[in-house]
């Protein structure tokens, strides 16, 4: 494996890894003091600072359901999407191990069947069954691919567009943590129920499924929407006072 290659993986594992211990932690550890809203900031704010710390290195997918949605686009090859693919799951197990291992320290803390894993019915907070949980999942799911690739132009995480993937991680986890935790990210979801055992390793299924189709419904929509390069073409038009189609008149005509 090339130099290149090795540091985009390990970005990618790390970041999981990162991901999982500190944003799933904060509902496992602090989940009662912080709350929703508190919950849903952890994984926000740390979305936020992995995609400038490692979107040069490998576009800090850090989420198989991205992973998919850029292979989808054609932005990275099988061999790549592969690899990423193991780097996650292996990531998010690593940090999931690490967080068991810190939350076995606080005396009376519950971590069977719970762990700050995914669940419907009697583990979700509003009891929604597993047809809204499904449905549910795709489309935050979508929502955050979708925004990923809107505002990445090939890979990497360029000007604000980390501030916007945060923001959409932490968007969907407001809506998401009251029905069924909140998955979008099928490594996210597995390392934790690894450890959870029960009813959370059999409800897993639905959140390594339902974001992965969430993930590649945004891929192609987001195909339509935003053609191949007119985002970078119809950015630089702009930046230089040019139409960004032959018929509309430049920014310095325009009445």
């Amino acid at each position: 494996m090339e130099t290149t290659e090795t540091r985009t993986v390990v970005s990618e594992f790390l970041g999981t890894l990162l991901l999982v211990f500190f944003a799933v932690g904060a509902a496992v550890l602090a989940g009662e003091y912080i709350g929703t809203f508190g919950i849903a900031l952890a994984f926000g704010f740390v979305m936020l600072a992995l995609a400038y710390t490692l979107g040069p290195i490998s576009g800090c997918h850090i989420n198989p359901a991205v992973t998919l949605g850029m292979l989808l686009a054609r932005r990275i090859t099988v061999r790549t999407a592969v690899e990423y693919w193991i780097a996650q799951i292996l990531g998010g197990i690593v940090g999931a191990a690490l967080l068991f291992l810190v939350a076995k320290q606080v005396p009376g803390l519950q971590t069977h069947a719970a762990f700050g894993t995914n669940g419907w019915g009697d583990r979700s907070a509003v009891h929604i069954n597993l047809g809204g949980a499904f449905v549910a999942e795709i489309v935050m799911t979508f929502l955050f691919v979708f925004v990923v690739l809107g505002v990445t132009h090939k890979v990497a995480v360029l000007g604000f567009g980390g501030l916007a993937i945060g923001l959409a991680l932490g968007t969907v986890h407001l809506i998401g943590i009251p029905l069924d935790g909140t998955s979008v990210n099928p490594a996210r979801s597995l390392g934790p129920a690894i450890f959870a055992g029960g009813a959370a390793i059999t409800q897993v299924w639905l959140f390594i499924i339902a974001p992965l189709i969430g993930g590649a419904l945004a891929a192609l929509v987001h195909q339509i929407t935003h053609p191949p390069q007119e985002p970078v073409v119809v950015a630089d038009r702009a930046a230089r006072g040019e139409p960004s189609t032959p018929d509309e008149p430049a920014s310095g005509d325009r009445v």
